[in-house]
């Protein structure tokens, strides 16, 4: 999704604005722009392209002098990636600028009767611009009811940063499902899409609920309106981790970073959770009575965290005996889901903000069924709207291709579903004891399987001009297999498709051609021969075949053509050391063949539109 970046403060905005847009590049973006208040008057512009051709433009933000400004990276949805599409939009004037992530889903009428009614003439493709008319039309002198008007008369999901010519040293801005969140700093005040452009100057932000207008002043003051213009009080809170986090750390991508992360990722997700050889999960505020009640669960979520709830549905019917249902958050409101009584719904998000994800929260809201969410920003729209959180504690993840942040959902999954078996008194007490020492030692695992990287590095590069590359999978392998899959087609752009091997017979064998490559990804002992079936089938096609298994499992190097193996544990914890040799084979892949690894092209690291 796009980026807003704000500033008004004491020192020039420019550079400051433009540095923070840098810091939002991971979210996906294909123009940029700024607009700066000067001596009464708006300073525009915009470029089609990356950051660096809007700050060569400006020479770093220094032909733009004014302490108070707007800026933006876009991610085209309405009209095609250019200049005069690209935000700041602005009215005929240029005496208000606007801009906004999301979508303004009734512009079309708005855009007709500003132009037949009042004559407005418009000259982008964008919905945006029908903000800066509108205010226009709306505005007396007051920003703030202009704004409370214009908010009457939109409709969809959005935040919207927006300037005034004649109110210097302003900062207006407002949001409703899209992430925003304001800073006072000692040089000024900061909006941000996220934490990140502001963590060099601030680390206590004001997360914005929907339909709050903020107002930030050149003094470092920032004031909240209701939608009545009606002045509230909104509370400060404090982002734990730093810059630093936010940065590549010497490494060359961030992609690659968080990958080396994950040991430290999933520690810090189950280490404080285990208390005198107990799994405590207190802070969710779920008594043992009301675990013994939970009848089903439904967990919904959408890309990677789809597949860690994949993951959930196995883990917790497996160690907890308890029915599971997963659904896509795309498909779920849509068909009208019946929840059983004592039902609740897991949501998984890695930013909170999830558009499908945050509808299938509110839809089970409005039925009366609790919500547990799992998600990894704190203070995010999910995490303040679910009546249970579980956070993740992954830290900020930039790539645009999640590794660490589903990693600690895995460990999320698993944890909730050891603590359930545990109360409801489905797994022993050796079972137990056994599980908690395989979880300790799964941050080591990880660290021996990313340092051991440079096989798969070698295997990587004999498959960058592949044109389709298959994954299979039985039962958890299936799980796995599936976020493989989107790993590698996220940030390769090679064809890549995940197949439960159950149903290679029913179609899909008929894609294998000689030398296609098949991952076959096989951690369940009790399905080895099954797949070793499978694998049999596709390399009488012709298909090359890479396997994933556990050490031990000699069996199926006479199936397979090559064979990654990953440290024991507990059958139940296998994903979460599976995925780290599939996660290195995309990101090599990608690498040798030129990608962008970071920011993928058409990706947004959060959708939060429909």
């Amino acid at each position: 999704m796009c980026g807003i970046v704000g500033f008004t403060g004491k020192v020039q905005a420019g550079p400051l604005i433009l540095e923070g847009l840098a810091k939002l590049e991971y979210r996906g973006y294909d123009s940029t722009g700024m607009a700066i208040q000067d001596n009464g008057k708006l300073r525009i512009a915009k470029a089609q392209g990356r950051l660096s051709v809007l700050y060569n433009l400006t020479h770093g933000g220094e032909t733009m002098p004014g302490t108070c400004g707007i800026g933006h990276t876009r991610w085209a949805t309405h009209g095609t990636p250019n200049e005069t599409n690209a935000h700041p939009q602005y009215n005929k004037d240029k005496t208000i600028a606007v801009v906004m992530n999301g979508i303004i889903e009734n512009y079309i009428p708005l855009k007709q009767r500003l132009q037949s009614k009042y004559g407005y003439e418009f000259v982008s493709e964008t919905d945006t611009e029908v903000l800066p008319h509108l205010l226009d039309h709306y505005y007396k002198g007051d920003p703030v009811e202009a704004i409370s008007r214009m908010l009457d008369r939109i409709e969809g999901s959005y935040a919207i940063a927006v300037v005034f010519a004649d109110h210097p040293g302003k900062v207006y801005a407002v949001r409703k499902d899209a992430p925003l969140i304001a800073g006072p700093s000692g040089i000024g005040v900061f909006f941000g899409s996220d934490a990140t452009p502001l963590l060099r100057y601030t680390r206590d932000v004001y997360y914005m609920d929907n339909g709050l207008i903020a107002v930030g002043s050149s003094d470092g003051s920032i004031r909240f309106y209701n939608a009545d213009a009606e002045e509230v009080t909104v509370p400060l809170s404090h982002i734990e981790w730093d810059a630093h986090a936010a940065e590549k750390g010497g490494y060359d991508h961030f992609m690659l970073k968080e990958m080396f992360e994950q040991p430290k990722t999933v520690r810090d997700t189950f280490s404080p959770r285990i208390r005198n050889g107990e799994i405590n999960i207190e802070e969710l505020g779920l008594t043992d009575a009301t675990i013994r009640r939970i009848s089903k669960f439904y967990i919904v979520a959408c890309g990677s965290a789809y597949h860690a709830g994949v993951t959930g549905k196995y883990v917790i019917e497996g160690i907890a005996r308890i029915p599971v249902e997963t659904d896509l958050a795309s498909e779920f409101r849509y068909r009208n889901p019946i929840f059983e009584k004592d039902s609740v719904l897991i949501v998984v998000s890695q930013s909170g903000e999830t558009a499908d994800t945050l509808a299938a929260l509110r839809l089970a809201k409005e039925r009366n069924v609790p919500v547990l969410a799992i998600v990894n920003v704190v203070g995010s729209t999910i995490a303040r709207e679910a009546d249970h959180v579980f956070y993740t504690w992954a830290g900020p993840e930039i790539a645009v291709a999640t590794t660490k942040a589903y990693s600690a959902q895995l460990v999320a999954m698993y944890l909730l579903a050891m603590k359930m078996g545990r109360v409801r008194g489905t797994i022993s007490d050796e079972t137990y004891k056994g599980m908690l020492e395989d979880l300790r030692k799964l941050p080591d695992q990880i660290e021996l399987l990313l340092n051991a990287s440079e096989p798969i590095q070698r295997f990587a590069n004999r498959y960058i001009t592949a044109r389709d590359i298959f994954f299979i999978g039985r039962g958890l392998d299936y799980a796995i297999s599936l976020e493989g899959s989107l790993k590698l087609k996220e940030i390769s752009y090679i064809h890549s498709e995940a197949y439960a091997a159950g149903e290679l017979k029913h179609g899909t064998i008929s894609l294998i051609e000689p030398g296609t490559l098949v991952a076959a990804v096989s951690t369940q002992p009790e399905l080895y021969e099954k797949i070793i079936s499978n694998m049999e089938q596709v390399k009488s096609r012709g298909a090359f075949v890479l396997a994933v298994t556990n050490v031990g499992n000699n069996a199926i190097e006479k199936a397979a053509d090559y064979v990654v193996k990953i440290p024991d544990t507990n059958r139940w914890f296998t994903n979460s050391l599976a995925i780290i040799p599939l996660q290195q084979f995309a990101y090599y892949i990608a690498v040798a063949r030129g990608c962008d690894v970071d920011k993928p092209r058409n990706l947004a690291k959060s959708v939060t539109v429909e």
